[in-house]
């Protein structure tokens, strides 16, 4: 069943350029892309009234580390050949690919791991980021670098991760945390108590 999966997304893809060049462009741009954007939440929400969106992206962030930690104890214990190293004569390969283990997907974890963390805490923007790791995950099976069990256990892991994070005692520390980096970026742009409603000491 998964091979079935693997050929079909791969020769649909293979078939239509119009599906190929903007997927292939966001797969491939898809780590800096989440990287950059959790970055410059992190540095920009300054303010009392965005705050929240620096705790999310710190959480975000903390998530996919420990995603991706267990992740890559599993990929070395399951050691498993990607698609298109198990099949290289029947798998279109659309870019350059290192033959590692393939289980779990790292892309998936990240991506999940992240977007679980913003949708605990910013649904309706969670629920975008969650379609965008969807489509990231669909997309690596189509490019023939992962079975869908990698993606599928990727997205588990990633999951998992975000949520261990949303515990409450440790949620609070994180957001400790955020806070605690984020006072002296708020100086630095000029978030005083001043802004916030407060009165500047002598």
């Amino acid at each position: 069943m998964e091979w079935s999966i693997v050929h079909s997304l791969n020769d649909f893809l293979f078939r239509h350029d119009a599906v190929e060049d903007p997927l292939l462009f966001y797969i491939e741009a898809s780590e800096a892309l989440f990287a950059v954007t959790l970055l410059l939440v992190f540095l920009f929400a300054n303010g009392e009234r965005l705050r929240a969106w620096r705790r999310t992206a710190l959480a975000a962030a903390l998530s996919a580390g420990l995603a991706l930690a267990v992740g890559k104890v599993i990929s070395e214990l399951v050691d498993r050949a990607r698609p298109f190293v198990a099949d290289a004569h029947g798998v279109h390969l659309f870019s350059a690919h290192a033959a590692d283990p393939g289980f779990p997907s790292d892309h998936a974890t990240a991506a999940f791991a992240i977007a679980m963390a913003i949708f605990l805490r910013k649904r309706s923007w969670g629920i975008v980021a969650l379609l965008a790791a969807a489509v990231l995950s669909i997309g690596r099976v189509a490019i023939g670098v992962h079975y869908p069990s990698d993606v599928i256990a990727g997205a588990a892991l990633g999951c998992a991760a975000a949520l261990l994070l949303w515990w409450p005692p440790v949620r609070s520390r994180i957001d400790a945390l955020s806070d605690l980096l984020g006072r002296p970026l708020e100086r630095l742009l000029g978030w005083g108590a001043d802004r916030l409603g407060g009165v500047r000491g002598p």
